[in-house]
């Protein structure tokens, strides 16, 4: 029976291997017993080059940005040629969609798998504590979410990330409303209110990383929080414009 290939996500679904036979998976790191090719190079398999172009791009496009970044030096840092990224990904745009799409479902998976219960105010604080790990954890994935480009654009960008997870609490908020009295049907607003204050806020901390996390994390909940208690029903303009 001939051997199923794997689809490793590639254009064409090629693992580079044309001996007829799929080399055992090794990791990119593994490479004392792996096949070599031409002058001693390790060759990786489909999956393990894509995974490899990936882990690069990400990082070139965290230091340099879409526009700055080449399709040129990502082969070059990978050792390969600019055919094997094309191969993979179809060029620096679809590179770059797929990079974005990871981030953005890590940062979706954090902050969801963070919302565990407990009082309106310990949810708060534990979505603040999961962007603001998110950001000091995977430092490069944040800064290419918050970059704008034509990619991000078009695929997503960290504005309808935002909005994805003020969807998330948006339940919960609106549970305090109607507990509190307040119309419900506001709940939507005011979640994109509080996600993006606290989303703001880890992009200013990403430059000067003071102070440290968890006090930050306590401020933005203080303003949050004690403003929600003080909410007016109706609140009304004081300022002379009115419209």
């Amino acid at each position: 029976m001939t051997p199923r290939l794997q689809h490793d996500g590639g254009v064409n679904g090629s693992n580079g291997d044309t001996s007829g036979h799929r080399p055992p998976a090794r990791t990119a790191g593994q490479g004392a017993g792996a096949p070599r090719g031409r002058a001693g190079r390790v060759r990786m398999t489909g999956k393990q080059r894509r995974e490899q172009l990936l882990d690069i791009g990400r990082s070139v496009f965290a230091e340099r940005g879409y526009d700055g970044t080449s399709v040129e030096e990502i082969a070059e840092r990978a050792g390969v040629s600019k055919p094997v990224v094309y191969e993979h990904f179809g060029g620096k745009e679809g590179l770059y969609a797929v990079v974005v799409d990871r981030e953005m479902q890590l940062l979706l998976d954090m902050v969801t798998g963070a919302l565990t219960g407990g009082h309106s105010r310990e949810l708060l604080e534990q979505a603040a504590f999961a962007l603001m790990d998110y950001i000091d954890t995977s430092t490069d994935g944040f800064k290419i979410l918050v970059r704008d480009s034509p990619v991000a654009q078009s695929t997503g960008s960290f504005a309808s990330l935002i909005s994805d997870i003020a969807t998330q609490v948006e339940d919960i908020l609106g549970l305090e409303f109607k507990a509190r009295g307040f119309d419900p049907r506001l709940a939507p607003m005011y979640s994109q209110m509080l996600v993006g204050m606290v989303a703001l806020t880890g992009q200013w901390w990403l430059e000067v990383r003071k102070p440290q996390k968890s006090e930050v994390a306590a401020h933005l909940v203080n303003l949050a929080w004690h403003g929600l208690e003080g909410m007016e029903r109706h609140p009304k303009l004081v300022g002379e414009r009115q419209n």
